[in-house]
């Protein structure tokens, strides 16, 4: 009796966990982390063949960059520009009570992509016809919709303190399917058949891995929504002096809003402008990666995720959270300055919005930064990412002016608590 008491408990237990917002993020990014590396080969092993001219000159040297930043640039254009009519579409169907419309959607473009990408290897077409794929995932709303989607699902289904400790958590268990995805990658590329060509097996798991999370959406996922009865801010006022003193709170909320924002943006200007960069430049001697090293070096970015988990968890005690962001900013700031000397080896729709924020600021600096890599290959190839490091720096001002604005405010700010 105590044993089968035991098992019913065990098996409702799983079941509970199989229908939680995790798995799918698990699934998800394991997947992505196999599709990053192989792009990322294919393309270098395609312009190399495209630019090849006999002697390994710096001329053909620089072709190749400049083939692999021109591509990777339209690319980048493509997926951050498509997505933003259907994510913002969808996120409104998901406020609306469709809440896996903005998670189903993104994922059947994310499994048309990485079709695609099989194609180009298997019957060896131009890799141009990855923009197609792109394109195709941009329009089913593309990472800004399903990424939003899942943190709606996570602040709806919790409640109070513990929301932030989901959000957390959702973003470890998606730091860790991405390194662990990483660091297979590079052997799973090496794995092909002679016929049909290297990088067949990566990119054919990364694909059914996608449809076994497309399943698990629809089938196994399970929405949950927590009812709260208090407020951000409180609408009702009995005089006239709380009134007013409602209204200059909001102000003053409003200031900070709009200087985090700032400070957001330039933030992922710097990051995210370097990081495509830096796709091309692995590819490129002194570094001149392989595909293991490729995925060892995405899995060392998805370290940042299990580093800051830790470091939240353990410095949240002693300094606020505007000391928090301006650490974790100054933390890649320092990191990407020394890459320049390498010598070596409603819920739903404002988080879209946030999302698609980046996405708009992408269109100016993802061009920028491509255009001044190749103008500054002959003398200082890494000079963009001086200029990260410098952005990045900047981006800590506005959070250092809130952080300033908060002190001795703590009192004007609610926490959301549960019902």
């Amino acid at each position: 009796m105590i044993r089968t008491t035991t098992t019913t408990i065990t098996a409702q237990t799983v079941l509970a966990v199989c229908r939680r917002i995790e798995p799918l993020v698990a699934i998800q990014q394991l997947g992505s982390a196999l599709f990053d590396t192989a792009l990322q080969m294919v393309v270098k092993e395609r312009c190399a063949n495209a630019t090849d001219g006999g002697l390994n000159s710096t001329s053909t040297v620089d072709s190749r960059q400049k083939a692999m930043t021109d591509f990777f640039m339209t690319y980048n254009l493509l997926a951050k520009l498509t997505p933003i009519v259907p994510a913002i579409i969808l996120a409104k169907l998901g406020d609306r009570g469709w809440r896996k419309a903005p998670i189903v959607s993104p994922l059947v473009g994310y499994m048309l992509s990485r079709l695609v990408l099989l194609l180009v290897v298997v019957l060896r077409l131009p890799i141009q016809v990855m923009w197609v794929g792109v394109t195709l995932h941009g329009f089913s709303g593309g990472f800004s919709a399903i990424w939003a989607a899942v943190m709606t699902v996570v602040s709806l289904g919790s409640a109070g303190p513990r929301r932030s400790m989901v959000m957390m958590r959702v973003e470890l268990v998606y730091g860790l399917a991405g390194l662990v995805g990483s660091l297979v990658s590079g052997h799973l590329f090496q794995m092909y058949d002679s016929y049909l060509g290297q990088g067949t097996v990566l990119v054919a798991t990364s694909l059914l891995l996608y449809g076994l999370c497309l399943l698990y959406a629809v089938f196994l996922l399970e929405e949950e929504e927590v009812e709260e009865t208090t407020q951000l801010i409180n609408h009702v006022s009995s005089g006239e002096e709380e009134k007013a003193e409602s209204r200059d709170m909001l102000r003053r909320n409003m200031v900070n809003i709009g200087l985090l924002f700032a400070g957001g943006v330039l933030f992922d200007v710097g990051v995210a402008g370097a990081g495509e960069i830096l796709v091309s430049f692995q590819m490129k001697e002194p570094l001149n990666w392989n595909a293991k090293q490729v995925g060892y070096g995405n899995a060392s970015g998805f370290l940042i995720f299990l580093t800051s988990f830790l470091g939240v968890m353990v410095m949240s005690r002693w300094v606020s959270d505007a000391t928090l962001i301006i650490i974790g900013m100054l933390s890649f700031s320092s990191g990407i300055y020394f890459m320049a000397f390498v010598k070596g080896s409603s819920y739903g729709i404002i988080l879209t919005s946030f999302q698609l924020s980046f996405k708009v600021a992408s269109l100016a600096y993802t061009p920028a930064y491509t255009k001044i890599y190749q103008y500054t290959l002959d003398w200082l190839a890494g000079f963009v990412f001086l200029l990260s490091s410098f952005i990045t720096v900047l981006a800590t001002i506005p959070v250092s002016v809130v952080g300033c604005r908060l002190v001795g405010q703590t009192s004007a700010y609610q926490r959301i608590e549960a019902s």
